[in-house]
């Protein structure tokens, strides 16, 4: 057995948790928020036996595309301002980040 922790864009959570629970995927989904760009997120929790972890991750991949944004970076806070730009940049976001852990012990009451 696998435990699959999939870190996705909270644009593209909705679409995969359909996608999951009609390919009968037990799921949690868990509200998170991005370090880098202090965004939300949303990570999967997902335990499934070891043939299956393929077509879980097929289905995370088909529903978590990455896509172009433009951020306006924070300004520094009594840090080097020589380094600081400030206009928006154009930044890649989305798709998704993949753990695939094995399960020592399941159990469900």
């Amino acid at each position: 057995m696998k435990m699959i922790i999939a870190v996705v864009q909270d644009k593209d959570s909705h679409r995969l948790l359909n996608e999951l629970v009609e390919n009968n995927f037990g799921t949690t989904k868990l509200a998170s928020t991005g370090g880098f760009l202090k965004s939300g997120n949303t990570t999967f929790m997902i335990g499934t036996e070891d043939e299956r972890v393929d077509q879980a991750i097929q289905i995370i991949k088909q529903n978590c595309q990455s896509r172009s944004q433009l951020v306006s970076p924070v300004s520094p806070m009594g840090g080097n301002a020589e380094s600081y730009v400030p206009y928006p940049v154009e930044i890649q976001v989305g798709g998704a980040t993949i753990f695939v852990l094995p399960v020592e012990n399941f159990l469900q009451f």
